[in-house]
């Protein structure tokens, strides 16, 4: 009877397997394995047409010295503070604002959230047009209360603002979203508990909804960073970089020296940084994710 049952779960664990063997496959094929050969490059100077020759940590020490790079590196942190910063703010705002029983709050929401699904290239492209020193809306009205025309994507002071005002944009919506979602979970009884005690709008939302919202905030904190690091598709459209490398990125730069230049191994080490602080920010996820999730509410 015994031997049955070891015979019957040993089948069951095969069938098992062969269920999540797709999915294992899919995920080395498609993500460990490149991982693995971007690794390997970043010590060779591959150039996509002649055989690799081993360089060791040549391309890691060319990095630190290379201006371009380091650039982009300042403009990718300056883009990541400052957009997840007005994002998250407004994003919450928003929130608090738009949760409440009304026929008007479902367009609202609507409309906040739809730049978020929009493709980039197509975001970009309408922004383009916005920021078009000739024809452009933005200096059309500008004209229109007698301040001159700002050369928006040329200007080495504006290009970089004008790029962030475009993420904060696109998703500000999604954050809003996340944000209300958090706030659904937050037990009403502690709303009417703080109104008992004279708790005004201002205390509750410090003292109950901020708190309450830690997880929530920490999570689009976390996929903020990791997606403001890879920003891309703006840079490439409205400026390529420019002007005077003030808007280039990490990734824009790891797109022209392994595409354009054909530095695959240089480019590779540039990608095994945004990997290394990847993984770094998955760990935090893991280990403060739960953070704040575990309150008593009874």
């Amino acid at each position: 009877m015994a031997g049955k049952k070891v015979r019957k779960q040993t089948r069951s664990d095969k069938e098992a397997y062969i269920m999540i063997l797709p999915a294992y496959l899919i995920f080395t094929i498609f993500i460990l394995v490149p991982i693995g050969m971007v690794l390997f490059y970043s010590l060779t100077d591959f150039n996509m047409y002649q055989i690799p020759a081993f360089l060791g940590l040549k391309n890691y020490s060319k990095l630190f010295h290379d201006s371009e790079f380091l650039a982009s590196v300042g403009n990718t942190l300056l883009y990541t503070a400052v957009t997840l910063t007005i994002q998250l703010v407004l994003g919450l705002l928003l929130a608090v604002l738009l949760y409440r029983e009304s026929r008007a709050v479902p367009f609202f929401r609507t409309a906040l959230y739809m730049p978020n699904i929009m493709s980039m290239v197509c975001v970009s492209m309408v922004w383009l047009w916005l920021y078009n020193p000739n024809f452009g809306l933005l200096n059309s009205f500008l004209k229109l209360i007698g301040i001159p025309a700002q050369q928006w994507l040329i200007n080495p002071n504006q290009a970089m603002l004008c790029i962030i005002i475009i993420g904060i944009w696109k998703n500000c919506g999604y954050s809003m979203v996340i944000f209300l979602g958090g706030l659904t979970g937050i037990p009403q009884s502690l709303y009417e508990a703080a109104e008992l005690d004279g708790a005004g709008a201002i205390h509750k939302f410090l003292y109950i909804t901020w708190p309450m919202l830690y997880p929530t905030t920490f999570f689009l904190l976390v996929t903020g960073i990791v997606n403001s690091f890879a920003v891309f598709e703006q840079v490439n459209i409205m400026t390529n970089g420019g002007p005077l490398n003030r808007t280039t990125t990490i990734v824009h730069q790891i797109y022209r020296r392994g595409f354009l230049e054909f530095k695959m191994g240089y480019a590779s080490a540039m990608a095994v940084l945004l990997l290394v602080f990847s993984l770094i920010v998955t760990m935090m996820v893991f280990k403060f994710g739960n953070k704040g999730q575990d309150v008593d509410v009874s």
